[in-house]
């Protein structure tokens, strides 16, 4: 293998970057025809749902003397604080993140861009219906601890990238982690725990590579790696500054991306089934068009690429933790509970074998949730055993 001196290797990196950007002709006939789309659907709004969520009965449940939020309620019972004020004193929670973290999977065309505009709520951080078959959330299960407000900032097909996202992605509204990150930063109510879980789309690094870049991908995927890191810690400090300045507790949940080993031994049994019978995960092969790292040409490097971006996500928090030293208000973990998990055929999407399935995202928010519990307790939200789980996970 033919290694390059590190300058030549950045002027090279450099260079790919330039010839990817679009032309000032390009980027305004991109932004006109962004335009017209957001004109053409702006109906669709009205079938979107709010992506925040508040306790429902959180004014009954801080009027109770035992909470501990009473002496807000005495507040705004006197007249010295209004209901907005009320709510925004209770614990808010954010979710950044890409489809994984959505009521998301590949389908028809039409159907697919519908959902990634208007799909909300429904997935394993903020699912609200109560139904013994629906998703028990994580939002559902702290609303068992304490009553608080949810915010999903999660966008299909975000990446971690130094830039806005690409023309089709942007029709989909997908914002990457730098857009969700500055969504984040100009609500007034900075959130108490941000979880983050992104990166999914970054591994996709068969992209855009001729074929002797594919055949010999290990610089490539080295270079992946670093851009990934860079973007994703510039991104990360962002929030950490933030929360420094900020007069409650805040801790922020860096998790690693899943197996993919086993999310490819679980593809293949999927494949198996669907060459038996076309009727069964119907668009599996519509997966490998969209993100031609899921070829089994290109699995091995992809299941690499991937470890490699979670050590970079493990250094990022372990160096971000050493400026932290003097500021006891804020608590940033990465968690590697959803990487070590082992999935099953049964997690994964009817439709695709790729997004998870409503049972997939049970589990996710059931792993989630159970990392939680160091920064919950940090946060002075105790997790109690919530005997009244609707789904228990066993492995």
């Amino acid at each position: 293998m033919l290694f390059l001196p590190e300058s030549f290797a950045q002027s090279a990196l450099q260079q790919r970057k330039e010839l990817s950007k679009p032309s000032l002709p390009v980027e305004i006939a991109e932004d006109a025809g962004f335009g017209l789309v957001e004109t053409l659907f702006l109906f669709d709004r009205l079938f979107t749902k709010s992506g925040t969520v508040t306790s429902p009965d959180y004014l009954e449940r801080v009027s109770q003397p035992s909470s501990k939020f009473y002496p807000d309620y005495l507040e705004y019972k006197q007249g010295q604080i209004g209901r907005p004020e009320l709510v925004r004193r209770l614990p808010h929670i954010a979710m950044l993140g890409d489809s994984l973290s959505k009521n998301f999977y590949i389908s028809s065309i039409p159907s697919l861009f519908w959902r990634a505009r208007t799909e909300r709520r429904k997935n394993w951080f903020l699912d609200t219906d109560p139904g013994p078959r629906s998703i028990y959330s994580v939002y559902e299960r702290l609303d068992k601890l304490t009553p608080l407000v949810a915010t999903e900032y999660s966008c299909s097909g975000a990446k971690v990238a130094s830039g806005p996202p690409a023309f089709s992605r942007k029709l989909a509204r997908a914002q990457n982690l730098s857009g969700q990150v500055n969504r984040v930063l100009r609500n007034k109510r900075f959130p108490d725990l941000a979880l983050i879980w992104i990166g999914d789309n970054n591994a996709n690094w068969v992209e855009g590579l001729s074929s002797a870049e594919r055949e010999q991908p290990e610089k490539r995927l080295h270079e992946i790696a670093r851009e990934f890191g860079e973007n994703y810690t510039r991104q990360l400090k962002l929030l950490v500054d933030r929360a420094k300045v900020q007069d409650h507790k805040v801790a922020i949940v860096v998790f690693g991306l899943v197996d993919f080993e086993t999310f490819f031994k679980s593809r293949r049994k999927a494949e198996a089934l669907h060459a038996s019978n076309r009727r069964l995960y119907p668009y599996i092969e519509m997966d490998c068009r969209l993100y031609e790292s899921l070829k089994p040409i290109y699995q091995k490097n992809t299941t690499r690429l991937a470890l490699m971006m979670n050590g970079e996500m493990r250094a990022m928090v372990s160096n971000l933790n050493k400026e932290l030293t003097n500021y006891p208000n804020v608590r940033l973990q990465y968690s590697d509970s959803i990487s070590n998990g082992k999935i099953r055929l049964e997690w994964l999407h009817s439709m695709d074998a790729w997004h998870p399935s409503p049972l997939g995202h049970s589990v996710l928010a059931q792993v989630a949730f159970t990392a939680l519990a160091p920064s919950l307790r940090f946060l002075g939200i105790k997790p109690d055993g919530d005997a009244s789980h609707r789904f228990q996970f066993h492995e």
